[in-house]
């Protein structure tokens, strides 16, 4: 059979998209599985750290599904969210639309340019929930903030949120980004272990000054990423709730793939939920001809690049020498 499809990145996490909806592809679980770890490969495959399938909804404007590199669904990404909610926008020619994941109906909204000639997309994270039992991990307690954990280091603090993503996240200096502290964490979590049997993403996140921070994130079932959307988001929650930075007002988030902007907020009851805007770049299109049977064994054609790439392409050295200066 033959797939068309784009790659396309939100701040450097790159994925390839594909339209079930439009094109009446029809994939079984294992289809989606196998895809994955076929296309996805960086050495003998197209390369990504994972699929976003795009499919009709029965009550949103479009349903979403993501599958990480592995072969595992991820229950949300807010890089890939982006991605998704602009070709549907573009698609149903609208500005707004809501778009179901597998844990909530979150909007999708067009918000300006996040750098001259790269346009914006202003997703929800949500929901926000602080109980272990959601990610799940178990030490010995309910919930997890800013607090040493034996089992995994004498000196790291650390604080435990899904957004629904699971997220571990450790706020400090340059020498904690320096130390190769979050490879052994992280590689140990997300291995078979009895504090995170499902694996977390590991993000260690250093605050540059008052509304601005960097993120490096292990991705569960990704490894070391140029970001991820829904740590991001965790991680300018997580510095709002120490009071490094401010809850509604805009934090700029860098990472190694680019940079986003999060503002996170307090609704009643003590509810959260956090606005991610940043790009969502089309890099190229292509035919992918394959036997669902064996996609291993598939053929690359008709590839047409697009021309956004390139303003993208300034504004990644320009994060580049900022982070340089500021954080390593």
């Amino acid at each position: 059979m033959e797939l068309k499809l784009i790659k396309g990145h939100g701040s450097g996490n790159d994925f390839l998209l594909i339209d079930e909806w439009t094109y009446g592809y029809i994939f079984t679980e294992e289809n989606r599985h196998d895809l994955a770890l076929a296309l996805c490969n960086r050495e003998t495959g197209i390369g990504a750290d994972g699929i976003v399938f795009v499919m009709e909804s029965k009550h949103a404007d479009a349903k979403m599904r993501i599958f990480n590199s592995d072969g595992s669904e991820a229950s949300m990404c807010g890089n890939g969210l982006r991605l998704h909610g602009r070709y549907v926008l573009d698609k149903l020619r609208r500005d707004e639309i809501l778009v179901e994941t597998n844990k909530a109906d979150l909007y999708v909204k067009r918000d300006g340019e996040v750098y001259e000639g790269v346009p914006a997309y202003r997703v929800e994270i949500s929901p926000v929930l602080f109980d272990l039992d959601a990610l799940p991990m178990t030490i010995g307690k309910d919930r997890l903030f800013n607090e040493i954990v034996p089992e995994l280091s004498d000196d790291i603090r650390f604080s435990a949120v899904a957004v629904p993503n699971p997220h571990l996240i450790a706020v400090g200096g340059r020498d904690l980004i320096a130390s190769g502290e979050q490879k052994r964490i992280a590689e140990m979590l997300n291995g078979e272990n009895q504090i995170t049997p499902d694996g977390v993403n590991v993000s260690f996140v250093h605050p540059i000054q008052k509304g601005i921070i960097y993120v490096r994130t292990f991705e569960r079932g990704v490894g070391f990423t140029n970001a991820c959307g829904t740590a991001m988001s965790a991680s300018t929650l997580t510095t709002c709730q120490l009071g490094l930075n401010e809850l509604e007002e805009p934090v700029v988030v860098y990472n190694n793939g680019g940079k986003v902007r999060c503002e996170v907020h307090q609704h009643e009851t003590g509810r959260y939920s956090i606005d991610l805007i940043g790009n969502g770049t089309y890099m190229f299109e292509a035919v992918v001809q394959l036997d669902l049977d064996t996609p291993g064994h598939f053929q690359l054609k008709d590839q047409k690049a697009f021309t956004e790439q390139t303003a993208y392409g300034q504004l990644r050295k320009e994060v580049e020498l900022y982070l340089s200066e500021n954080v390593f």
